[in-house]
């Protein structure tokens, strides 16, 4: 039977390994600071329930970013822009229809449902978002003829945004992504990112994924290939 001094000292071990787990759990942790920003991505009415391209659970992102967007001096948010018979929309290639891959000029393009046009409830932010420091919307897709997933770079890998020298003429150098959806353009905005250079991260648990044909596996693979850190909302201190 143990007596009184081994179970004190049994206790003092088990505050100390605590303390430790604390000190490893507080070094884990990430801290944005100035040189960090969160990019929300295309939390929009049509990637909403009831939209017309809505991503499955894609409401459950919304109050996982308001919460850790507080942790965040620099956010930055994007709104899919589509034109009318945009190119991207299945319903501006006769016969074709929604998921369908056709070839373009710049190269494959998944057809979509009409979504986000200019102007039009769909393309509003989400009401819920509750953001007030976001210092910048970029607005993507408003070339007729080329898609733009990412936040970066359009679909033809050439044609900028400007958001890479707005971010490095603010000194940033750590890029935290959040939004719809994790495998276009979530994964298509952390993949250039890394390009650029900036340090990347994907916030998981505040993504949702469409996952057409085996592309949310294909995405999370080529970010992990190229860098990206594959992280929870748990990890970001407040």
């Amino acid at each position: 039977m143990l007596d009184r001094r081994q179970i004190v000292r049994g206790l003092g071990i088990s505050a100390l390994a605590t303390l430790a787990a604390d000190k490893v759990w507080a070094a884990d942790a990430i801290k944005p600071d100035d040189a960090s920003v969160l990019l929300v991505i295309d939390v929009q009415n049509c990637f909403l329930p009831g939209g017309s391209l809505a991503v499955k659970d894609g409401e459950q992102v919304v109050p996982v970013i308001n919460r850790i967007a507080k942790a965040f001096t620099n956010v930055v948010m994007t709104q899919d822009w589509h034109t009318p018979a945009h190119i991207s929309f299945a319903s501006t290639h006769s016969g074709k229809r929604p998921f369908e891959v056709i070839d373009l000029a710049y190269g494959k393009q998944v057809l979509w449902p009409d979504h986000c046009v200019q102007g039009t409830d769909g393309a509003a932010l989400s009401k819920d978002l509750a953001i007030p420091q976001a210092e910048l919307v970029i607005r993507k897709g408003y070339h007729n003829d080329v898609d733009s997933y990412s936040a970066f770079t359009e679909a033809d890998g050439k044609t900028t945004t400007g958001l890479a020298a707005y971010l490095k003429a603010h000194g940033i150098t750590s890029v935290f992504v959040a939004g719809l959806a994790t495998d276009f353009c979530v994964a298509w905005t952390a993949l250039d990112a890394r390009k650029a250079g900036f340090t990347t991260f994907v916030v998981e648990d505040a993504c949702r994924g469409i996952d057409t044909q085996g592309s949310l596996a294909k995405a999370w693979a080529d970010m992990a290939e190229a860098g990206v850190k594959r992280i929870q909302s748990a990890d970001i201190a407040a």
